[in-house]
């Protein structure tokens, strides 16, 4: 009996890691460089023993996507990394360069691995900042801003993190998450600024 749950869960946890299995795969054929049955078969045998031996901790939650929130999101982030962009090359090749820049520490009011990891990707993919460090369980985040003028600047930045972490949650978070941002205690209003460097 025992052993019948046990194979039960061995293929519970095949079926639910089959989109893993199957880069694994395509990886390992990759890396090859010619596609060859030994290498289908030989990928196919490495990538089982991978998730077998070395399983990956369940994913909880997942991505809820809400189309009008996403395009919201994605809308701000490409007008982001074009402005940025362009100003970022403009402090580089003006006369007096870039002035100071700052680290600034902002407040955040989710803690879902996912949500923080496409916050912290979108934030550091626009240029003239850069993500140096995420604590999860005080829900903070320090950045490196590459160019600030003063203590409005300063402010300003964090009002646009919070910014873009409030069309993170409500493009792909639970229902539960985006009332948090709402509901999270001390939380300081996101903001609608859009973000520059």
């Amino acid at each position: 009996m025992t052993d019948g749950v046990g194979a039960t869960g061995v293929r519970h946890q095949l079926r639910h890691q089959l989109p893993l299995l199957v880069w694994l795969v395509l990886v390992w054929n990759l890396l090859w460089g010619t596609w060859s049955w030994a290498n289908l078969l030989s990928g196919m045998l490495v990538a089982l023993a991978v998730t077998l031996l070395l399983p990956l901790p369940p994913v909880v939650g997942g991505a809820r996507v809400r189309p009008v929130s996403l395009l919201r999101f994605l809308g701000h982030f490409v007008v982001d990394l074009v402005s940025s962009g362009a100003l970022v090359a403009w402090q580089t090749v003006r006369p007096r360069g870039i002035d100071r820049s700052a680290i600034i520490t902002v407040q955040l009011r989710t803690d879902s691995d996912l949500l923080l990891t496409i916050l912290t990707e979108s934030l550091t993919l626009v240029p003239g900042s850069m993500v140096i460090d995420l604590d999860r369980e005080r829900r903070s985040i320090a950045l490196h801003i590459l160019h600030v003028s003063d203590g409005t600047d300063v402010a300003r930045q964090r009002a646009a993190v919070l910014a873009e972490e409030d069309r993170v949650v409500r493009a792909f978070g639970s229902p539960d998450e985006i009332a948090a941002l709402d509901a999270a205690p001390g939380a300081s209003p996101a903001g609608t600024g859009r973000r520059t460097p």
